[in-house]
């Protein structure tokens, strides 16, 4: 008895501790970031599949419209020239977040002016350029957050972590089921929602004009990192330290293999979640859920969800570390998906799509927090936006490359959705193993 009287107020001062590291205002700003870069993945995501299944699209051809998220796996091409390139208003960071806000939200309204039968290669392309303009906003976005925590601070990059994840979730999940509540109206369309995402999205550009911009003194950082060759042109020189630098100090710093080792594990960690996420809107209407039903529970509770584990997946990565975190998360990925396979033999049951739900939001939270700050101590300051861009491309690769044939893989197993979730909790299983080989190294990483 008198050792729980010891161990309950230790446990107690060391959760207050952890909560402390929340009370800053820099993560009010960080979390509305985290809503603008989730938003638009409805947009391009389950609103677009909605709209196209509705109009009577196969799974095989909404499938491979997850291709426009190709756009996520390839912007750490660009964004050297988001971490040099200063736009003329709101400085580095806020300026590229409020153009590309502003560009997706002229999207929108230019996609409420077409019909997805008659003008389904114009779907496409608008789709493809919202990816674009989002994946863009991302790089900036990242980098804010990188640069508005001090290096040292490890702790509180968890926490900004956590803050970012549950902002996206929340545009992702709060605002996304908007959407869907509408479309149960007969007089909503689809073309009139993409009107409503696009005002929500001029309003989020609107709040970026009262964030603060990082201090960061960028200049001195990569003279820190750059040798400018003096025999070499301007030109030269500026290519060098702005397109090829950024990459080469990635795996110069941590040595070749270690430096693949780490995007390899990057790569695979959400291989298995990315092809169910595909698939899964498609699932729940061809199972029998209405979207009224997608709403509150795809949505709307995973929303809470996740931002409740969220939080307490930094609480956790605070206190125990992310390698823990990332295991963690990574088991209980793969029972979540096999809850899926049990909805796909009962059918629509809102009790089980609920708890199916509550379990998938805390692998989806927590297994982001954690990568979320495990790719950010791996950046370079003077180079945060590429080096993280390089990284989380990686992470969202399986999500759009690879996952655009998840309709096809469905196709093939005849619609045997059951056996479909099985393959994907199977793929969880080679990331961990990896996992565990190079915990030591990720251990190190996150050592202060």
């Amino acid at each position: 008895m008198a050792q729980y009287t010891f161990e309950l107020p230790l446990k107690a001062e060391v959760l207050l501790t952890a909560l402390k590291t929340f009370n800053d205002k820099r993560y009010l700003t960080i979390f509305l970031f985290g809503i603008s870069s989730g938003f638009p993945w409805i947009m391009i995501g389950s609103v677009l599949s909605a709209w196209l299944k509705d109009e009577g699209l196969s799974r095989s051809a909404i499938g491979l419209f997850g291709i426009i998220f190709a756009t996520y796996s390839f912007n750490f091409l660009w964004s050297p020239l988001v971490d040099k390139l200063k736009p003329p208003l709101l400085g580095q960071r806020r300026g590229w977040i409020f153009l590309m806000q502003s560009v997706v939200a002229s999207l929108c309204l230019a996609m409420s002016q077409l019909t997805a039968n008659q003008d389904l290669f114009y779907v496409a392309l608008i789709g493809l350029l919202i990816a674009i303009a989002s994946a863009t906003q991302d790089i900036a976005i990242d980098g804010f957050r990188i640069d508005c925590i001090e290096k040292e601070d490890k702790d509180g990059m968890s926490a900004a972590s956590s803050v970012a994840t549950a902002g996206w979730w929340t545009g992702y999940g709060g605002l996304g089921a908007i959407p869907f509540f509408l479309a149960d109206l007969t007089s909503w369309t689809w073309p009139n929602i993409y009107l409503l995402l696009g005002a929500i999205m001029a309003s989020l550009a609107i709040a970026t004009w009262f964030a603060n911009e990082p201090a960061v003194n960028r200049e001195a950082l990569l003279e820190q990192v750059t040798d400018v060759n003096a025999n070499n042109s301007a030109v030269i020189n500026w290519v060098r330290t702005t397109l090829i630098t950024p990459f080469s100090e990635f795996f110069n710093r941590n040595g070749i293999k270690l430096a693949a080792s780490f995007l390899l594990f990057i790569f695979l960690f959400k291989i298995g979640e990315a092809f169910l996420g595909r698939m899964s809107i498609v699932f729940y209407k061809e199972v029998g859920f209405s979207n009224s039903d997608i709403a509150t529970y795809s949505k709307l509770l995973n929303w809470w969800v996740t931002i409740i584990f969220s939080l307490l997946g930094g609480l956790v990565n605070i206190r125990y570390g992310i390698y823990r975190g990332l295991m963690i998360a990574g088991v209980a990925m793969a029972a979540s998906n096999l809850l899926f396979a049990l909805i796909a033999q009962t059918g629509p049951s809102t009790s089980l799509l609920a708890i199916t739900v509550i379990v998938d939001g805390f692998t989806g939270a927590w297994s982001t927090v954690a990568m979320v700050a495990f790719i950010s101590l791996l950046c370079n300051r003077a180079f945060s936006a590429t080096q993280y861009a390089l990284m989380a491309s990686l992470s969202v690769a399986g999500r759009t490359l690879v996952a655009s044939s998840s309709g096809l893989v469905v196709d093939s197993l005849n619609g045997n959705w059951s056996l479909f979730f099985i393959l994907t909790a199977v793929m969880v299983v080679p990331s961990l193993c990896f996992l565990y080989s190079i915990r030591d190294h990720i251990k190190r990483v996150e050592a202060p």
